[in-house]
C-alpha cells in the first residue's frame, strides 16, 4: 500500500488522497522520514568529516537527527490537524497527521537526491527544492481540503504557516 500511496502522489493525488482518506500510513510516514532523513544527512559535509573521524559517531549522529526530524515531521502534521480543526474542518487525526508528514517527504524525494550528489548550493538543487516546494505545498492544500472537508481558501490557510517554516528550516536552511 504504502508504495503505491508514495509513487501515486506524483501521478495522481487527488485519487490517492482520496483513497487514503480514512486510513493512517504510520508506517509510510516513519519510513519516509527516515528515509529522507538518511538522504539529508548523506548529502552534508560535515557528516562525511565525521565519518572520516569515526563512523559510529557519525551513523550515532545520523540516527539522532533522523530520530528528531521524525519527531519534528509529526508535530508539523499535528499542527496542521489543529489548524484544520480551527477552520471548521472535521477529518480524522491519524490520517491527516500522516498523509501531510508523506507528502512533505514524498515530495522532497528529488532535491534530497540531487542534494546526495551535487553541491546543495548548486543551481539544480536549487530549482529543485523550488519545485519540490510547491508541489508539497499544492498537495498538502488538497489533503486538508479533502480531509477536512474544507474551502481551498482555508485549507490553503491551514497549511501555510507549517509549509513555510519547513521550507525554510529544512529546504532552505539558514547559511546555505
Amino acid at each position: 500500500m504504502w508504495h503505491r500511496l508514495i509513487f501515486g502522489l506524483w501521478f495522481r493525488p487527488v485519487e490517492v488522497l482520496d483513497e487514503a482518506r480514512d486510513r493512517s500510513v504510520w508506517g509510510a510516514a516513519a519510513f519516509l522520514c527516515l528515509l529522507c532523513g538518511a538522504l539529508g544527512t548523506l548529502g552534508n559535509d560535515s557528516f562525511w568529516e565525521g565519518w572520516r573521524v569515526g563512523p559510529g559517531q557519525a551513523l550515532e549522529a545520523m540516527a539522532l537527527a533522523d530520530g528528531v526530524l521524525l519527531l519534528a515531521s509529526l508535530l508539523l502534521g499535528v499542527a496542521t490537524q489543529a489548524i484544520a480543526r480551527r477552520l471548521g474542518g472535521n477529518g480524522k487525526f491519524g490520517p491527516t497527521v500522516t498523509l501531510f508528514v508523506v507528502i512533505f517527504w514524498a515530495t522532497d524525494l528529488p532535491r534530497l537526491a540531487l542534494d546526495a550528489c551535487l553541491p546543495g548550493d548548486s543551481y539544480p538543487v536549487r530549482a529543485a527544492a523550488w519545485i519540490t516546494s510547491a508541489f508539497g505545498y499544492a498537495f498538502a492544500a488538497l489533503l486538508i481540503r479533502g480531509q477536512h472537508h474544507l474551502p481551498t481558501h482555508k485549507a490553503v490557510a491551514a497549511v501555510s504557516v507549517q509549509m513555510l517554516a519547513a521550507v525554510a528550516l529544512l529546504k532552505f536552511p539558514p547559511g546555505a
